[in-house]
């Protein structure tokens, strides 16, 4: 075998899902198609949920770095600080129930270096991207999973126990591994380009057109339009395309004869009937694809990969609990469709036409009261995800991501869970007057850090098990804990 699991893209799902196999001891081989990583500004920002995972790993330097100019570029493109559901800008994050859980702004292509840096250092100087491998075929039994690969040297195979395809929404792995794909066809079309072109001056306003809408940024022009699909949506965008996708959509005809970052996507949503078929599983957009509205794909995809990493190497290793793997579908496939199903609401809302112009208007309404701002606000930022667990959740915290608690330890000293995880163990936090928490965890002392702790400002929370992934696994309010679904708890996820 080439390692222990291939991974399929080095787009940021595949580097943190690689960087995750390696933290947790796993050795993961990345196949990259391109040559070079791509220059394209692409998305545009994470949620709160990949923020805090990111930072529980220590990349939290690295992102607060680009998080000055990323605002500054934000307000200025969109003309708002606030989020928004459908282009309306109006999602406060003043407003919210947790506004200190922030996400942050940073183009995917500065994310995807700061991922191949902390790769590389988990790495430890390893040869752990190909670049110039296109997957041409797969194959699994039940040892393993092969794949044949197209190089500039010639076509060569690597063989692993495991394979992620994280791969794109085009993904060739999860077409030669057989998975369903179904779904919703396209509604609108996107067309964006980087240009200066000195015509473009001559354009109206930016705003909803008879025909569409105009989007404009210094040194970038979109439009959105809702029939004129190409037929090869394969092929890549031109300039040509470009002028006449203004033209009909402002009635101005723009001269484009250079344009830089070329992009076209829709508004078609489909998701993976399942995330795993046998030895091969589906991570980020290989998985689910969907309109770009409210930015969540980015996020969605990241999450994948922290949810997925720790499980597949604890698989690999022969220390996972019956059944983990499988808990990856269990609790991901839900999260992605409920993404699925608010994109496509955002596009009903987006569709030309006076009953549709009356819905946004109400719900723009709406959006002006402060627990309906509070609902879409979690709805896309994630922050209102829970996962169903196989034992009672017998304090709310139970199956949310968890924030960053900050803790007075028993010798005095000031920490956060944010630091504690950096290691990617699992973390159980008790406090002082609840030794019997500590005790009850004895069997699993080799697969969890252990940490008798005070929770800071949370009157509500003495003990919790983090899993590696952030999930909050158990919690228990002051008072004797329940030792009995904590014991439940730790054999669900951990191996003693």
């Amino acid at each position: 075998m080439d390692a222990d699991v291939i991974v399929v893209g080095a787009g940021p799902v595949g580097l943190l899902l690689a960087a995750e196999l390696r933290l947790a001891g796993a050795r993961p081989l990345v196949l990259e198609r391109l040559a070079e990583p791509s220059a394209e500004p692409k998305a545009r920002g994470i949620g709160p949920l990949a923020a805090e995972a990111l930072r529980r790993r220590g990349l939290g330097g690295a992102l607060d770095a680009y998080g000055e100019q990323g605002l500054a570029d934000k307000a200025r493109d969109h003309g708002s600080e606030k989020g928004h559901f459908a282009q309306i800008f109006k999602i406060d994050p003043a407003l919210q129930e947790e506004p200190e859980r922030a996400g942050a702004l940073i183009w995917q292509r500065d994310l995807e270096r700061i991922l191949a840096e902390h790769l590389a250092s988990l790495a430890g100087g390893e040869g752990v991207v190909m670049r110039a491998c296109e997957v041409t075929a797969l194959t699994q039994d039940d040892r393993g999973v092969t794949v044949t690969v197209a190089t500039p040297a010639g076509e060569r195979r690597f063989s692993a126990p495991y394979l992620v395809g994280c791969d794109g929404g085009h993904s060739t792995v999860r077409r030669l591994a057989g998975f369903d794909f179904p779904g919703t066809g396209p509604t609108s079309v996107v067309r964006r380009v980087l240009t200066d072109a000195p015509g473009l001056d001559r354009l109206p306003a930016p705003g909803w057109t008879s025909t569409g809408r105009l989007m404009r940024a210094p040194g970038m022009v979109a439009t959105i339009e809702f029939d004129g699909f190409p037929e090869d949506r394969g092929l890549p965008l031109t300039a040509e395309e470009m002028r006449q996708s203004l033209l009909r959509v402002t009635g101005v005809d723009v001269e484009l004869v250079r344009v830089r970052g070329p992009l076209r996507f829709t508004d078609g949503a489909r998701q993976a009937a399942t995330y795993r078929l046998g030895r091969v599983l589906l991570a980020g957009d290989a998985a689910h694809v969907h309109s770009p509205n409210g930015g969540q794909g980015l996020n969605l995809g990241l999450m994948d990969a922290v949810n997925l990493g720790w499980k597949l190497a604890a698989t690999v290793a022969g220390r996972a609990p019956e059944g983990l793997l499988d808990t990856y579908t269990a609790e991901r496939h839900p999260v992605g469709a409920a993404v699925l199903h608010n994109t496509r609401a955002q596009s009903a809302l987006s569709l030309p036409g006076e009953h549709v112009a009356a819905m946004r208007d109400i719900v723009s309404d709406l959006l002006d009261l402060p627990d309906v701002n509070r609902y879409f606000g979690r709805m896309l930022n994630g922050l209102g995800t829970r996962y169903a667990f196989p034992y009672p959740a017998t304090h709310p915290l139970t199956g949310r991501a968890c924030p960053d608690l900050r803790l007075v330890t028993s010798t005095g000293q000031t920490r956060t869970t944010s630091g504690l995880c950096a290691g990617g163990r699992a973390l159980l936090v008790h406090a002082p007057s609840q030794p019997e928490v500590a005790q009850a965890a004895g069997p699993w002392r080799g697969a969890l850090d252990v940490v008798e702790a005070t929770v800071k400002d949370r009157d509500d929370l003495a003990a919790a098990l983090v899993r590696p992934d952030g999930a909050v696994a158990w919690a228990s309010g002051p008072g004797p804990a329940d030792t009995v679904t904590l014991t439940a708890a730790l054999g669900a996820w951990l191996r003693p």
